[in-house]
């Protein structure tokens, strides 16, 4: 089975690429719900990040992800020592999700993960997709999406890669900034193409070959 890349910042439309595949028929594994699942409730890596932060983030038997996540933002060491509990943790949750998807036959899947440049993760998930927003339209769509204020949402984006680093390290990059309807386009045409390039049919996702030739941006 082969296993290629989505990616993304902050209200680009990745979220919707992967939606529109999974309709298609294609597996994609979201990296998100795998960093939830790992920590959650009873599992042993909540109980681990209980004992390394504080039994106070357990709300309602749950873990308190907001709060989580605003005392290790910015602060590096605080960060890592999370990610020390939870990345083993997620890359083995992944690892079992690939196999199965293999056991049953699937020639190819998708795993969609929002800071895979960030973490330097693309050698292991070529072909990596790019879904591609300007940053003011970013902002537009994330303000309107999670209320959140500009500052917060411009401080999220900052800690990220740049953009055009993103597109230059990408291998196929989705432009989004039309309609849903034309970004489901856009995406068919990606994903004919990353078909072809790893011997998969597009039919087997209701692609003609040609489809391939469709525009990404």
């Amino acid at each position: 089975m082969r296993v290629f890349g989505l990616t993304g910042g902050i209200a680009s439309g990745k979220s919707s690429v992967a939606a529109h595949w999974r309709r298609r028929g294609l597996p994609v594994l979201d990296a998100d719900a795998l960093a939830r699942e790992v920590v959650a409730p009873g599992s042993e890596g909540l109980s681990a990040v209980l004992r390394e932060f504080g039994g106070d983030l357990l709300e309602d038997g749950a873990l308190n992800r907001k709060e989580l996540g605003r005392r290790v933002f910015g602060d590096t060491d605080q960060l890592r020592r999370l990610e020390s509990i939870t990345h083993p943790r997620i890359e083995a949750l992944r690892r079992e999700r690939l196999r199965e998807l293999e056991a049953r036959g699937e020639p190819l899947a998708c795993v969609e993960i929002p800071l895979l440049f960030e973490k330097n993760m693309e050698a292991a998930l070529r072909p990596v997709v790019l879904v591609s927003v300007p940053e003011a339209l970013q902002l537009e769509r994330a303000r309107h999406r999670d209320g959140a204020a500009p500052a917060d949402l411009q401080a999220r984006i900052a800690a990220q890669l740049p953009l055009s680093e993103k597109r230059a390290r990408a291998d196929h990059v989705i432009d989004n900034r039309g309609t849903l309807d034309e970004l489901y386009a856009r995406s068919d045409a990606v994903l004919a193409r990353v078909c072809q390039l790893l011997g998969v049919p597009p039919a087997r996702y209701g692609l003609p070959p040609e489809a391939a030739a469709g525009p990404t941006s």
